[in-house]
């Protein structure tokens, strides 16, 4: 058995090649249906999201898993060929293959490192994998221990914290000014988008009041029913500054709408209480005198940009330390599918090797019919004393060598020299078969990776 993964992302194929394999959530169920459908397939997992399309899967051989995989990937598509595809294709196996889901679960392969919706996309393919009985005891295994290393970066590392948005680094910088913004008023002047954007983060974070104008009054009062705010005429929103305690701003105006005398004279309403100002304007809206006055505090787009490269930088020192992280685990992933490997293999061997004792025992205790009870007792005994000093060390070398790196070799070999045939290789559920059973899955399962981590996210963004 070999855990594959076959997909493409937003590093390796554009938007139009992504949409076009991108499978619906009501065709999850059918199209999981129809990977496992394909010969060698014993397990899969599909992953699709905005950025990227990947199949997981436990296949018989490697090289013809790959292939039923990216024909089922173009079969998703028909107007997609074969060779339209390839270009666009990674393939992984082995350790690459469980590195790359770690790697994709912790969003280090994420267009922005560290974003969180990933880990949720993550877990609900695998729920609707496990509904469809499309996956058995490898993935189930793998993908839950991807699912526990993503959570263990975002707890051991501070990848996730520092904002890599200008939106979002607006909101990061607030909170150093109010600790709690939970009682905070925020003001949008002009209806941006990166504004509109701002001002969901400031909600999501915990702003309760939202007040808005533009020079538009219907789409003033559009925004601010959309935000739960309440709408502000253009022409007053200068008198209407010290009610807010962060102040953004962002139209297409070609000059200063805010003067520092507009600011002097809200800071003195407000006794002197803090305002934070944002000017994410091109060309600036807000005077830059106002930085001299006391208690304001103002930001234009390139504070925001450099707060942004500042914090890529730091997450990226972040994602180092979660690299090694994943080496670890990959290791530990990789000494139980050994164990997982060899423990059939020795199944297989015993039961080999007493069944050839007891068919030479029938002949030969046949043969010497007026032994007493006693003597035969004594030549079982010494034939199984013979077989289990002929297989002690073998059984021993296995179980100290399954764990190397020639541990698989080790296996290979026992296989051959006695003969033990397919009738060693695991299946999906870990024992031996000759036709191991494909796609199986369990409600213990689903339970087990519900009390992982929590639903988060959306099946639409991996960012």
């Amino acid at each position: 058995m070999h855990i594959v993964v076959v997909g493409l992302s937003h590093k390796t194929a554009p938007v139009e090649i992504r949409e076009k394999l991108a499978v619906p959530e009501s065709r999850m169920g059918e199209a999981l249906t129809r990977l496992c459908s394909y010969q060698g397939v014993r397990e899969g997992i599909l992953l699709s999201t905005c950025n990227r399309v990947e199949v997981y899967a436990v296949v018989d051989e490697i090289e013809s898993g790959y292939g039923r995989i990216q024909e089922f990937l173009a079969d998703a598509h028909l107007s997609l060929s074969s060779e339209q595809l390839t270009p666009h294709l990674y393939w992984h196996q082995g350790d690459r293959a469980i590195s790359h889901l770690f790697r994709v679960a912790a969003s280090l392969d994420s267009m922005i490192v560290g974003e969180s919706q990933i880990l949720g996309q993550i877990k609900e393919a695998f729920e609707v994998a496990l509904t469809h009985k499309a996956t058995g005891i490898i993935l189930n295994k793998v993908v839950k221990k991807a699912i526990s290393v993503a959570k263990r970066v975002r707890t051991e590392t501070r990848i996730a914290e520092m904002a890599v948005s200008v939106s979002y680094a607006a909101v990061e910088l607030a909170k150093k000014i109010f600790s709690d913004l939970s009682e905070k008023t925020v003001l949008l002047v002009g209806a941006g988008e990166m504004a509109k954007l701002a001002a969901r983060h400031f909600i999501a974070n915990g702003v309760r009041h939202v007040r808005v104008t533009t020079r538009n009054p219907q789409h003033g009062l559009e925004l601010a029913n959309r935000f739960g705010g309440t709408a502000v005429a253009f022409e007053q929103f200068r008198e209407d500054m010290a009610s807010a305690d962060i102040i953004l701003v962002s139209t297409g105006a070609a000059h200063y709408l805010v003067s520092e005398d507009d600011v002097q004279r809200s800071v003195k309403q407000r006794m002197n209480r803090p305002m934070f100002l944002i000017d994410i304007s091109v060309p600036r809206n807000i005077d830059p005198a106002v930085r001299h006055v006391d208690n304001a505090f103002l930001f234009d787009i390139d504070d925001l940009k450099a707060r942004v490269e500042q914090n890529r930088g730091e997450r990226l020192n972040e994602a180092e330390k979660a690299e090694r992280m994943v080496v670890d685990e990959v290791g530990i992933v990789r000494q139980w599918l050994q164990s997982l490997e060899v423990t059939p293999t020795i199944v297989a061997l015993r039961t080999r090797v007493d069944d050839i004792k007891r068919a030479e025992l029938d002949k030969t205790l046949g043969r010497l019919a007026n032994l007493s009870p006693l003597e035969r007792e004594l030549v079982e005994a010494m034939a199984s004393s013979i077989v289990n000093k002929l297989i002690h060390n073998t059984m021993v070398t296995l179980k100290a060598e399954v764990n190397s790196s020639e541990g698989a070799a080790f296996v290979e070999a026992a296989r051959r020299f006695f003969s033990l045939g397919d009738s060693a290789v695991s299946n999906v559920n870990g024992s031996a078969s000759s036709e191991p059973e494909a796609c199986h899955s369990s409600q213990e399962d689903i339970r087990d990776v519900e009390e992982v981590t929590p639903r988060t996210g959306s099946k639409t963004s991996d960012h």
